[in-house]
């Protein structure tokens, strides 16, 4: 449990002043890079002290010119902190609504243009979150989202949800494939308990929707991608013609 208290305790002492004097400063200059930067140290610090090693490679340059939608598997409440701080330059998350009422945390999201997700299954609702991340993606900011919209509760991967794609589709971003592992074991969904180890990070070639016919093809090819960084018991289960369940 000890591991599981370092890592709140760090971002309890430091998140806090942080938007204290962040927050403010972003609305004198305009600049949210300040408290961006120091959010993404505190992330880095937390994981750090709590024992969480991370080993990750990339399998292909990003253009710099280009904005990119970070396409995850997702195992653990660890995920976000470990893969935001690997990403180059700004990126937005996908976060509940709810979230954006806490005090000043919830206003330094807003300011990072993070993407509220109001989860009432409503189309409409699901609608206006792509319409803001595709906009978020206009101004320059990376997107990074779950392919699967929840956390895996055994480590496999499951189907992945349509919304991510149609973002993709609409806006020509290209999808960059990330693989992790390692989390499923320090973390696991439903628990609050965290155990040191090392997390295991691939981003892969960034796959452009321009070279796909459909959603679906798009769809398979980035699935593939992820399965090929993780270990083969994570892949899914598997169903008559070979391929995995939900792919």
């Amino acid at each position: 449990m000890l591991p599981a208290l370092i890592i709140v305790f760090v971002y309890a002492v430091l998140t806090i002043p942080a938007a204290v004097f962040g927050v403010p400063w972003t609305l004198i200059t305009g600049d949210i890079s300040v408290l961006y930067g120091w959010a993404m140290r505190i992330m880095r610090l937390g994981t750090r002290a709590a024992g969480i090693r991370i080993d990750a490679q990339w399998r292909a340059p990003l253009d710099p010119a280009k904005h990119y939608l970070f396409l995850s598997n997702h195992i653990s409440n660890l995920d976000p902190p470990i893969l935001l701080p690997l990403l180059p330059g700004r990126a937005s998350v996908f976060i509940k609504r709810s979230l954006l009422k806490l005090p000043l945390l919830g206003y330094g999201m807003k300011l990072a243009d993070f993407i509220p997700v109001d989860r009432d299954g409503r189309v409409e609702s699901a609608k206006e979150s792509i319409a803001v991340a595709a906009r978020v993606i206009a101004a320059g900011v990376h997107v990074l989202t779950f392919a699967e919209g929840t956390r895996s509760k055994d480590g496999r991967l499951l189907p992945f949800k349509k919304g991510p794609f149609y973002l993709a589709m609409e806006t020509g971003a290209p999808i960059v494939p990330v693989s992790i592992w390692g989390t499923e074991t320090m973390m696991k969904k439903g628990s609050m308990r965290l155990y040191p180890g090392v997390a295991h990070v691939t981003f892969h070639a960034p796959l452009f929707p321009g070279d796909f016919a459909t959603r679906e093809e798009l769809m398979e090819a980035v699935r593939k991608a992820i399965e090929s960084g993780l270990p083969e018991w994570m892949w899914g289960l598997a169903v008559p013609g070979g391929r995995a369940l939900g792919a």
